[in-house]
């Protein structure tokens, strides 16, 4: 893979991200997760951009461009893995669809444990592996670390989601021990109308009933959609990236500020706080893990990998992305 991307090319105020391209090596790509929320951007970028996409589905294919697999049954169709340049994996159980009970906690670490280590596995054992896998993780892996400035090296935290980002995380060692470049994601809160955690706070910001969380001094590293479908890009066509790899723009902001800039340009009040004992009441175990956690990450990884964020502040990532999604709206 030999791609030189300029990312001064890049297409403003659409979520499909067109790169102009100095040289391209098409590449023959596998992704898991693809009707997700990154999945779905990113296939359509690099459609856009010519590459050739297969997906990794749960179901019996549809078509040649679909391989099957069953993370549950831990079985895979090994044969059609074959050949491929790379893999993105970014499968994984909801961790903001419920409460957390016990059988839930239990899907969101098999979703993402049993299934990248069948595919790492996988890839691991082809004749003719692919040169690159980029593993989802999260920055999740930190836990609650108040005002510390975080970075790739950084110790895990000892909560529940830190302990599923490790074993995330860990799930890839077979792959890279076979010779694999794996990066591992760790996505911060992904800025987007359609989906995540914005498009549940647009309604009661758009009421005019918003307001920080908590105490609201709580970090937040976050990072437009566009950037993260980018920077994806970036790193499977920079053959020296590889291990974990902070997916945050470089300005995070704590929550009493995330919470002033949504209104702002939303032309709303943020006047309704919500204590941290209703959220606790509202969402038990997960209020602390999402809501009231504090991270303050940095994207060492991307920033010595030569990636330029379109999008490096955040009311102007809120603008594009809210303008977007006007322009979609029929």
């Amino acid at each position: 893979m030999d791609a030189r991307f300029n990312q001064r090319g890049r297409a403003q105020h659409s979520r499909c991200i067109i790169f102009s391209v100095e040289t391209v090596s098409k590449m023959k790509l596998l992704i898991s997760g693809s009707n997700g929320l990154v999945g779905t951007a990113l296939v359509k970028s690099l459609e856009a951009a010519g590459h050739e996409i297969f997906r990794l589905v749960r179901h019996a294919p549809g078509s040649d461009a679909e391989v099957e697999w069953s993370p549950d049954r831990y079985s895979i169709a090994l044969a059609r893995l074959e050949g491929f340049d790379a893999v993105v994996h970014l499968a994984g159980e909801s961790i903001a669809s419920g409460r957390w009970d016990e059988e839930r906690k239990r899907k969101i670490r098999e979703s993402r444990v049993k299934g990248t280590k069948l595919l790492s596995d996988a890839l691991a054992n082809l004749t003719r592996p692919p040169k690159t896998l980029i593993s989802a993780s999260a920055i999740g892996y930190y836990g609650n670390r108040s005002d510390e400035l975080l970075a790739e090296t950084s110790a895990p935290g000892d909560d529940f989601l830190s302990g599923v980002c490790v074993e995330w995380e860990n799930a890839t060692a077979h792959a890279a021990e076979k010779g694999i470049r794996v990066v591992n994601t760790r996505f911060g809160i992904i800025l987007d109308s359609q989906g995540g955690a914005l498009a549940k706070m647009l309604t009661p910001f758009r009421m005019g009933l918003g307001g920080r969380v908590g105490s609201g001094k709580q970090w937040m590293s976050w990072m437009a959609l566009d950037d993260v479908v980018g920077a994806i890009e970036h790193v499977l066509a920079t053959e020296t990236v590889k291990g974990p790899v902070n997916f945050v723009a470089p300005n995070p902001v704590r929550n009493e500020e995330f919470t002033k800039t949504l209104g702002r340009v939303l032309s709303r009040p943020t006047i309704f706080p919500i204590p941290a004992f209703g959220v606790r009441l509202m969402f038990g175990e997960m209020a602390d893990a999402l809501l009231l956690s504090s991270q303050r990450v940095e994207p060492k990884g991307l920033n010595e990998a030569g990636y330029q964020f379109s999008y490096p502040v955040l009311e102007s990532a809120l603008r594009q992305v809210l303008s977007s999604s006007s322009l979609r709206k029929p």
